[in-house]
C-alpha cells in the first residue's frame, strides 16, 4: 500500500438509494462511512430514482424512520429521472444518476452493497485518472467455440468508439486470457467529474446495447452492459488499471461484499467486525430488523453459522461454489 497522500482532498462519494433491499444497504454503508472515516470531509449523496414510465412501482426508498436516520447521518438525497434503463435494467442506475451529481465535483461512487472500514480520506485518488474495483471474475465475454474469442470482441467495441486497443491490453497477461483485457467490476469508480463521466457512459451503454458491433452477437448483455462500457469509458478518459494504488478501495479501507451471506463466507475479520460494531446500537436494530437477511444474519446468528462452512484462508476460488455451499446449507438469502 502506498503512503499517506500530502494532502487531504475534497470529494464527494456517491451510492444509489432504493426501495427494497437497498434502502438498508445504504444505510449500512453511511453507518460504516461515519464509524470508520471520520476525517472525510466531502458530502455522502445518495442518488434515488424517481417515479417514472420505466419503474412499474415507485423505487424511492419507503422507510421514514431509515430516511430519517440517513439525514441524521449527513447524507443528501439526489433524485434523478430514468429515462433510459428502469426496472428493466436496474444497473443503469448509476450510469444515469451521474447526470444529477454536482458538475465539476470529484466524485467516487461506490455500490450501496459496501462497508466502508477504513479512513478514506487517506485514499491516494488521482481523480485526473480514472478507475474502477480491479475486485472481479472473468464474467464477460464467454466466447463461443468457433466463434470470435476474446481478443476480436474486445477490439471490436474500441473500434467501434475510435478508441486504441493496443495501449488497453496487460502484455504482462498470455493472448487469449482474459485479465489480459481491461476488464473491472462496477462496484466503485472515480473521476474529477461526475457529468463528464456519465454523458460518456451512457453514450457508450446505449451504443452498445442499441447497436452492438457483429462480434457480440453471442454476448449476453444482462446484466454486464455497465461493465462492458465501463473500460471503455475509463480507457478514453485517460484512467487505467493502474490508476489506485492496490491495497485501500477492495482492502483495508472498503468491502464490497456483494450480499450478507457472502460478506460471512468470505470477508476478512475485520469486515465482519465492522459490521457487527455499525449494527450494534439499539436504535439502528430496530430499523434493520425490518429488512429479513439483515434480522437473521446478523441479529440471529445465521451469519456465523454460514461463516464456519468456510475456511477463509482456503475459499474456492471460484464465488458460484461459495454460493452452492451457502444454499446447500440451507443458509443464502438475499
Amino acid at each position: 500500500m502506498a503512503g499517506q497522500p500530502a494532502h487531504t482532498q475534497n470529494f464527494n462519494v456517491v451510492i444509489v438509494g432504493q426501495n427494497g433491499r437497498l434502502q438498508y444497504e445504504a444505510l449500512l454503508f453511511a453507518l460504516s462511512l461515519r464509524s470508520y472515516a471520520p476525517d472525510f470531509q466531502g458530502r455522502l449523496l445518495i442518488a434515488e430514482p424517481q417515479p417514472g414510465p420505466l419503474w412499474p412501482n415507485d423505487p424511492r426508498m419507503g422507510n421514514g424512520d431509515l430516511r430519517a436516520m440517513l439525514a441524521e447521518l449527513g447524507a443528501e438525497i439526489i433524485p434523478f429521472e430514468s429515462r433510459h434503463f428502469g426496472h428493466s435494467y436496474p444497473y443503469g442506475n448509476k450510469i444515469e444518476m451521474l447526470a444529477a451529481l454536482p458538475e465539476g465535483e470529484p466524485f467516487v461512487f461506490f455500490d450501496t452493497d459496501t462497508l466502508i472500514t477504513g479512513d478514506l480520506a487517506r485514499v491516494p485518488f488521482d481523480f485526473d485518472r480514472p478507475s474502477a474495483s480491479l475486485r472481479r471474475e472473468g464474467t464477460w465475454p464467454k466466447p463461443e467455440l468457433y466463434g470470435p474469442q476474446y481478443g476480436a470482441i474486445w477490439k471490436s467495441l474500441y473500434d467501434k468508439f475510435g478508441l486504441d486497443y493496443e495501449s488497453s491490453l496487460d502484455l504482462a497477461q498470455p493472448d487469449e486470457y482474459w485479465k489480459r483485457y481491461l476488464y473491472f467490476n462496477a462496484g466503485f469508480f472515480f473521476y474529477k467529474c461526475p457529468r463528464a463521466f456519465g454523458q460518456r457512459f451512457l453514450d457508450y451503454a446505449l451504443a452498445i446495447r442499441d447497436d452492438p458491433p457483429e462480434e457480440l452477437i453471442c454476448q449476453e448483455l444482462d446484466p454486464w452492459l455497465d461493465q462492458v462500457a465501463l473500460p471503455l469509458v475509463i480507457h478514453r478518459l485517460g484512467g487505467g488499471r493502474d490508476a489506485l494504488p492496490a491495497g485501500y478501495l477492495d482492502g483495508s479501507v472498503s468491502c464490497h461484499y456483494r450480499l450478507l451471506p457472502l460478506l460471512y463466507a468470505r470477508e476478512a475479520d475485520h469486515v465482519i467486525a465492522a459490521l457487527d460494531h455499525i449494527t450494534d446500537h439499539n436504535r439502528v436494530k430496530k430499523v434493520l430488523k425490518e429488512y429479513d437477511p439483515i434480522k437473521r444474519m446478523v441479529y440471529q446468528g445465521r451469519g456465523l453459522k454460514t461463516r464456519a462452512l468456510f475456511d477463509q484462508n482456503d475459499l474456492p476460488r471460484r464465488e458460484q461454489a461459495i454460493r452452492n455451499t451457502i444454499k446447500r446449507n440451507g443458509f443464502w438469502m438475499r
